[in-house]
């Protein structure tokens, strides 16, 4: 795809954003388009929100991790995301739907806060656990400018991983004090469980997932840096909600997160 093109998609889907309003998959309108031509859309859009917004990086999120979520998007890898300034929630905050998001979807997951920088490739799990300064209990609020969440891989890499918002737990934990893989996870809606899973259900490991985050990056140049927030991936399948709700994530030996939606 060419620049031209690129520049088109990254600022139809950055008014999309703004403007809360959905739009075609970009698939079903350029049959070629590339996984590596959605990540420059993508950057087209994180260099909109840096450049108009004043937004700052402040991490990554990986995306499509589980079974579970793949299985739900159509996709069949992983995919990762730009998390920016504006993103950011606290636990227990009351977030607003009306004219910031869209198509809400949430998922637990395990955050890393980074104490090192990490480039790939060649990072081992051992080097993102020497590399985290704790783990925390988080709500990924994914969202989709992409009408009815008709997604294949390049569509959801295209809009930002369809990231939306996200809000880290009320506890930092040390990693080495919590078992990553068997811990489990519950999701509760309006006081009902509505998603269980365990901290094996991103690539098996969530350090393999924030390792395949580092290397995939490194290839292109880019670092894990010290004090980002790594959201991992979703420990299961996404849940919907809409104002009123009322949610909460907790997993074992670390806490747990909750928002209120308005």
């Amino acid at each position: 795809m060419d620049k031209t093109r690129i520049d088109h998609y990254s600022e139809e889907l950055y008014q999309a954003l703004r403007g809360a309003q959905s739009v075609d998959p970009l698939t079903a309108r350029e049959a070629d388009i590339s996984i590596e031509d959605a990540y420059q859309i993508q950057l087209g859009i994180i260099q909109r929100r840096m450049q108009r917004d004043g937004e700052t990086i402040i991490g990554k999120k990986i995306g499509a991790t589980s079974k579970a979520v793949q299985t739900m998007l159509g996709v069949d890898q992983p995919d990762f995301g730009h998390l920016m300034s504006g993103m950011a929630y606290n636990d227990g905050d009351v977030v607003p739907i009306e004219g910031l998001l869209m198509q809400t979807r949430m998922e637990g997951e395990i955050a890393f806060i980074l104490k090192r920088d990490l480039l790939g490739p060649g990072i081992t799990n051992a080097a993102v656990l020497a590399a985290t300064e704790c783990v925390m209990p988080c709500f990924e609020i994914c969202d989709s400018r992409i009408r009815d969440w008709k997604i294949k891989i390049q569509d959801t890499v295209a809009d930002n991983a369809s990231a939306g918002l996200f809000l880290l737990g009320d506890r930092a934990v040390d990693p080495r004090k919590v078992d990553l893989k068997t811990c489990g996870m519950i999701l509760e809606k309006n006081g009902e469980i509505v998603g269980l899973g365990a901290g094996a259900a991103t690539l098996g490991h969530p350090l393999n997932a924030v390792a395949w985050l580092a290397n995939t990056l490194g290839r292109r140049g880019i670092p894990l840096k010290a004090g980002e927030v790594i959201l991992s991936g979703s420990l299961a399948t996404m849940v919907s909600a809409k104002a009123g709700d009322h949610m909460r994530v907790t997993i074992g030996g670390m806490g747990s997160a909750s928002v209120t939606f308005a």
